[in-house]
Formats: C-alpha cells, structure tokens, sequence
C-alpha cells in the first residue's frame, strides 16, 4: 500500500462524505515564483472553499503521497528547491525512493483517483505539440484522461499546441471533450477557437450526471470539461497567434525539445505580452476550480 497522508481538511470531508477537488501542485513550484506561487495555490484552494467543496492538492513529499497540504506543508513546497516535476513515467520512482515531486496533470489524476477524488481542476491539460508528426512529442496527460475516471476542468488545452491534432487524440483515445456553456473548444488564454467541441453541456449537474454514467457503463478514462476564461480575462486568439508563433520559432531556433519546451515558450509568451499570459493564466484556473466545485457537489448529491 501506498503511504497517503491527507490533510486535516481533506481528512474530515473523506469522513462526512463532502465534495472534494483535486488540485496539482506544478503551478507552485513550477509555475510562477514565491511567495506569488503560494498566494495563487492559496487563493484557488479558497475559491473551492467559497464554491462549497475542499481543496486536495497532490505533491509527494519525500516519498509519501499528499492529499491536501497544511498552510505550512504549502509555504514549503513553494520555496523547496530541486522538487521533481513528476507524471506516469516517474510517479511511483519518486515515491519508491523517497523523493519530493510536483504533480503534474496526469500523476493529479492518478492521485485522485487512488484517493478516491472523481473531480480535479487545473490550467490547462498538456496535448499534441506543434510538429508531433516528426517529434511525437504529445502529453502524457491525453493517455491518462483515456485511462482513468477523474474529470478534469481546464481551459481546453495549453494554446501552444496543436489543437486540431489534439481534439483527434482526445477522440481516439474515447475521451468526452465537454465545452462548458458553448459550441467552441476553448483556446486557455482566449474563451474560443477556431474548433467545434464534440459535446456541450451548460450546467454542473448534466457533467456530474454523465460521469456518474461513464462509470455504470464501466467505461475507462475520464472526461475533460473545457471551460472557457472569463471573456474580461482573456487574450483574444488573434492577438496571441503571431506571439505564439514567434515564441515557437525562437524555440526552434534555440534547439528547446522534450520537457523544456512547455515552459521556455510560457515564459517567451509572458515576456511578450508583458505578464499579461500569468494574469490571464490565474483568472483561468480560479474559474475552473470554481465549476470543479460544483461538479464535485452534484456528484455527491447524485449519489
């Protein structure tokens, strides 16, 4: 059996059978600096508070699996040093040999569901990177959605993907790609994009109940909610293209591959748009921890 060590909170809501989101813990330690990445990490874990659910964000933590952090486990991890960044491939490493490592979306679902969480929020799932036909550079997190039942809310898929050949993986894979209040696939920075969502729902309660029926069928993986940013929040595709691509060809240039290129072009798109990218980026997760709450509330009234 696997060490997990819940939170007080996360402890107390398992016993009265409350509703509880899941959250990652990469957006602290790799997402933006301290103290900001704490106070971020705070605020959203508060939002699911005021939307009626508890927070459980996931880390490992020399060599046990967290389900919910303390104030004093959180201000830690956001100054701790060398911490992993860890998904599928090296989640169980990290716990087998005792190390500290940041979830990523996929090691967040894997977490939630071995304890027993059925609804996660975070950003912006990880997909199909641009030039994948050479590369085959696409997320883990795309597998993990088509294995295993959480359903995870973001703001569609990180904008520096390939959209297109993500919504054909997602498909593939079986994934229910539910657009939130709209018939487009949102875009992260921007509330649209170019692309159709395959479903759309407009309540909690309607997500909640087809989870609910994913799992009666016995049918694998999860679903992914995509909720667009808040329109006063966002970054309007058109604005964000030709940044994005200068971002991307500065990468190629560079020689930036694997792991790296995620957060090398995060940080050009920031400098681009003159921190503008990091503001819109915590609208958009606090909105998504927002809807999660009541999703995971449905779930528990459902039953």
């Amino acid at each position: 059996m696997i060490d997990i060590q819940y939170s007080a909170e996360v402890r107390a809501a398992k016993d009265a059978g409350r509703p509880i989101v899941a959250l990652e813990s990469t957006i602290i330690t790799h997402g933006m600096p301290y103290p900001q990445n704490v106070e971020v990490a705070a605020q959203v874990e508060q939002d699911i508070r005021d939307a009626g659910a508890v927070p459980a964000t996931m880390a490992v933590i020399e060599g046990k699996l967290h389900v919910g952090l303390e104030t004093e486990q959180l201000q830690w991890l956001g100054q701790a040093q060398g911490v992993a960044k860890i998904s599928r491939a090296d989640m169980a490493a990290c716990i087998s040999t005792g190390g500290t490592g940041a979830t990523t979306v996929a090691a967040t679902m894997i977490a939630a569901h071995y304890a027993g969480i059925e609804v996660f929020a975070t950003g912006g799932i990880g997909g199909v990177h641009q030039g994948a036909e050479t590369t085959f550079d696409i997320s883990a997190d795309l597998h993990e959605l088509g294995h295993t039942p959480v359903t995870v809310v973001a703001a569609g898929a990180k904008a520096i993907l390939d959209l297109a050949k993500t919504l054909e993986v997602l498909e593939t894979l079986g994934v229910p790609v539910v657009a939130y209040g709209q018939d487009e696939f949102p875009a992260f920075w921007s509330a649209k994009s170019p692309f159709a969502a395959p479903l759309r729902m407009d309540s909690a309660e309607a997500i909640a109940k087809a989870h609910s029926t994913r799992r009666t069928l016995g049918l694998p993986g999860g679903q992914l909610v995509a909720n667009p940013i808040p329109a006063a929040d966002q970054i309007p595709a058109e604005e964000l293209a030709p940044i994005i691509a200068e971002a991307q060809s500065d990468a190629d240039a560079h020689r930036i591959t694997g792991k790296a290129v995620t957060p090398y072009l995060l940080q050009r798109i920031f400098e681009k748009t003159e921190g503008r990218s990091l503001i819109a980026n915590i609208a958009l997760v606090r909105n998504n921890a927002r809807l999660a709450a009541k999703i995971a509330q449905s779930l528990v009234q459902q039953g």
